[in-house]
């Protein structure tokens, strides 16, 4: 069983039913290595009032967003723009069922909060620099601000996501089983 590390520096989008053509324009879809990707994560999404730079996504490992997160089509190439960027955990009220497992299948965390835990975290998120660390097994999350706020919550995986996780992605579980 690996160790992965889900967590690090997180970048907050306030922002529910962001879709796959958000995450990844469709204009790149014909990209033949998922590095090509790379520089495009959500350079197409729009915030309503709010000025969104995808470059400040550079360096965060965590993202951070409301509901249904990874709605529209079900293509892969969405949650790969994830992978390549080094985003190994997103957090949100809840994800688009196929999104959501592909997040698994790439070794990715999705981990779902209740709103009002998510109102918390974009509440401590406004003091500055925000640090997430998950505890897989136990199933915990914790923010830390960068004047030493902590936050906690706990959220549910099923055993087979967690093993999917824990093996960094469904090939990976698959090679260590099959």
């Amino acid at each position: 069983m690996h160790t992965h590390n889900f967590g690090g520096p997180a970048a907050f989008i306030d922002r529910s039913d962001i879709n796959t053509d958000e995450i990844i324009p469709a204009r790149y879809l014909t990209e033949i290595s998922k590095e090509a990707l790379a520089p495009h994560l959500l350079e197409d999404l729009h915030l309503e009032g709010q000025n969104f730079d995808p470059k400040s996504l550079s360096g965060k490992k965590v993202l951070v967003t409301r509901s249904n997160f990874g709605c529209g089509s079900s293509r892969e190439h969405a949650v790969w723009v994830l992978e390549v960027n080094d985003i190994r955990l997103v957090v949100a009220e809840n994800f688009a069922r196929i999104f959501r497992q592909n997040m698994f299948n790439c070794g990715i965390l999705a981990v779902e909060l209740p709103k009002e835990e998510l109102d918390r975290l974009f509440a401590l998120s406004r003091t500055g620099e925000i640090d997430i660390a998950v505890d897989v097994e136990g199933e915990s999350l914790t923010a830390r601000s960068a004047n030493g706020e902590i936050l906690s919550c706990a959220f549910h995986l099923n055993p087979f996501d967690k093993q999917l996780v824990a093996a960094g992605g469904w090939l990976a579980y698959a090679d260590a089983r099959y």
